[in-house]
């Protein structure tokens, strides 16, 4: 929008110019979500709080987060409505990626609100069936993919790996089954990662400035092509998405630190995570996404080795999953579970970006 605007003023007052450039709108657009989620997150949480919008706890999990039980949730409202904003004003509003990027990411939103409704109004942990929350995930994804699948480029089907510079095969028609799935598990990964203070939050940063670098040099021809990289010029301008999102999780943050003010629910671990896997189909990253958020992968991973194990064996591999939880129970702390889980998801994050170079 604001590019729109102060292209009609460069002739007049050069330093307008900026407006132009992709890393000062990125920052700026983080900056905006920051400042938004500050100024008004006391005010959604209060709202929150007198609406009785409080989150229902396990009673089979750890017994210390029952004293969590009422707290506002739905927390991740105010970082979509601060990312969209931030959008509207710093982002590229004619770039075809952007509006997939921002449709798939509010669409999640909706499923996850609607989840998070159901499970205030009954006063229980269970909100949606599983059958019609998978439904909703899939018709997404399916539109979302078929989308990018007939307005992509010459490489929106080739499947590329680290450590090789040119793809590895060019899946066709069977990349959409495959994007399908990837998008509904990446989103549902996110989810089950959310369950102590802070803990989504930061590994969420992480993230997304990881996938910040990667779409800035994804559109830039030069990196793209010194790092041996599909050059992808539209995905550029996911960079100012990806700050967006990272300066709402850091100001979300400020009120999800342990002891926690707000909690994000479905609403934002369902969107945030469906719209990184968007990200790594448009970059063509879908199989690094895995490594980039490793500690997502870890902790779906381990309630299907729980899941199955019950139901082979009638034994469980882990005291409790989702992996977080796991640990709570072997002793350590939630600050601690916590941060130890950061530095894992920074690991993640740094062997990811290796990889580039090494192709």
């Amino acid at each position: 929008m604001l590019i729109e605007f102060f292209d009609l003023l460069f002739s007049y007052f050069s330093p307008f110019r900026l407006i132009g450039y992709l890393t000062f709108r990125s920052a700026f657009a983080a900056l905006t979500t920051l400042l938004i989620c500050f100024a008004f997150g006391g005010r959604i949480i209060e709202f929150l709080r007198k609406l009785k919008i409080g989150q229902s706890v396990r009673e089979d999990g750890p017994q210390t987060h029952l004293v969590k039980t009422g707290t506002p949730t739905m927390g991740g409202i105010f970082i979509i409505i601060s990312v969209v904003i931030a959008m509207l004003f710093w982002g590229d509003l004619q770039n075809r990626v952007v509006w997939i990027t921002m449709s798939a990411f509010v669409a999640f939103g909706v499923i996850g609100f609607l989840d998070d409704y159901l499970k205030v109004v009954r006063h229980n942990s269970a909100g949606l069936p599983a059958w019609a929350k998978l439904a909703g995930q899939f018709a997404v994804a399916i539109a979302v993919v078929l989308i990018i699948y007939f307005t992509g480029g010459e490489n929106t089907t080739a499947l590329y790996i680290p450590f090789f510079k040119d793809p590895v095969l060019d899946m066709g028609f069977w990349w959409i089954p495959f994007a399908v799935l990837l998008v509904v598990g990446e989103s549902n990964a996110v989810n089950f990662s959310d369950g102590l203070d802070g803990l989504l939050a930061g590994l969420l940063i992480i993230v997304f400035l990881t996938l910040a670098a990667l779409t800035y040099i994804t559109g830039r021809i030069d990196f793209s092509e010194y790092l041996g990289i599909p050059y992808i010029p539209e995905a550029g301008e996911l960079t100012v998405f990806c700050l967006a999102a990272a300066g709402a999780c850091v100001g979300f943050l400020w009120f999800n630190a342990h002891p926690a003010e707000v909690f994000m629910g479905d609403v934002g671990s369902l969107s945030l995570g469906g719209v990184i896997a968007v990200i790594s189909l448009i970059t063509k990253k879908e199989i690094l996404i895995l490594v980039i958020g490793g500690v997502f992968v870890l902790e779906i991973m381990s309630v299907i080795i729980q899941v199955l194990s019950f139901k082979i064996r009638k034994k469980r591999v882990f005291k409790m999953a989702p992996l977080h939880h796991h640990y709570e129970l072997l002793g350590w702390s939630e600050i601690k579970t916590v941060i130890r889980f950061w530095i894992l998801g920074g690991l993640f994050a740094i062997i990811a970006l290796s990889t580039l170079k090494i192709q």
